[in-house]
């Protein structure tokens, strides 16, 4: 069983350590006339009925921990924005999502076959920005599409009761991910700003935080996040103070400790990094030398 947080017509299945990976935060909307699930994370295969009848799943984004539950959910459709759609209906969609050498994504297929219980959803459907659902009873959602995290990202608003699902926005100490092939530093940045104007009182991450309920408290944990982009960026100005090549950066690492090794983290560590030295170069912070090195000016 899960701990439980109510919010009128919401439910927050809380996951282990408040959903952190691999474990996730679920939630359920109830209308009057219909039943809807935000992905389906880990803690999906602990709920029981109130999950196993939903009539809908809407995927925020589309990520092997965000699809744990689907496999009990034949009978639901299932939603996603049209961006990550190709991710959740097959496996080699979700390997052009990923965007990682072939060793990696057969190694990353076992991890999530087995740990996540995988199962594509061909059947599924898309939707676009500013998508609403009426499920009856006063009860609407709308997606708000916020990319980076994956290019088709979105936080879904159950507008009702004030509430902002704001998925992989998570909060953490980690700060943002856009390591993948679809991800976008420079998309994440903007949505970083756009979270903050949603109109919401509680905001629900997929991870960590859970649910947040005090705006300045939202604030600040928001702006902590992002600021993780320019340590990062920063990081990297103080590797560059000698000549580097990406190779050499992606040994250094700028996101995961040395020994976290993780089939997908060097992979991950050279998409993110990449992005950085993309930025670095066009703000002329760093430059580039010979034999494919890079340098701070």
């Amino acid at each position: 069983m899960s701990s439980v947080l109510r919010f009128g017509a919401v439910s927050v299945h809380l996951g282990a350590q408040s959903g952190k990976y691999p474990d996730g935060n679920q939630l359920i909307v109830q209308g009057a006339d219909v039943r809807v699930a935000f992905d389906t994370p880990e803690v999906a295969n602990r709920i029981g009925p109130e999950l196993d009848t939903v009539d809908l799943v809407i995927l925020g984004h589309v990520h092997e921990d965000h699809m744990a539950g689907l496999h009990r959910l034949l009978h639901a459709p299932v939603q996603v924005h049209e961006a990550d759609l190709a991710a959740a209906q097959s496996w080699d969609g979700m390997c052009q999502h990923y965007g990682y050498p072939q060793d990696v994504l057969d190694a990353m297929r076992v991890i999530v076959e087995k740990d996540f219980h995988y199962h594509p959803r061909p059947d599924a459907t898309g939707y676009s920005d500013a998508a609403q659902w009426d499920l009856g009873g006063g009860v609407t959602v709308r997606a708000h599409h916020l990319p980076g995290h994956t290019a088709g990202h979105c936080a879904l608003v159950v507008e009702n009761e004030g509430l902002a699902f704001i998925g992989d926005i998570d909060l953490s100490g980690f700060g943002p991910y856009y390591g993948d092939a679809t991800s976008s530093l420079a998309d994440f940045r903007q949505t970083l700003k756009k979270v903050a104007e949603l109109d919401a009182r509680i905001w629900v991450t997929s991870h960590h935080k859970a649910v947040l309920t005090d705006r300045a408290q939202f604030g600040a944990d928001l702006a902590r996040f992002a600021s993780k982009i320019d340590e990062r960026s920063d990081k990297l100005l103080g590797y560059l103070q000698t000549p580097h090549s990406l190779d050499e950066l992606v040994q250094r690492r700028l996101l995961y400790p040395a020994g976290y090794d993780v089939p997908f983290v060097p992979s991950a560590e050279r998409n993110t990094i990449k992005m950085h030295l993309t930025e670095l170069l066009a703000q002329r912070e760093i430059c580039t030398l010979e034999h494919g090195r890079f340098m701070a000016v």
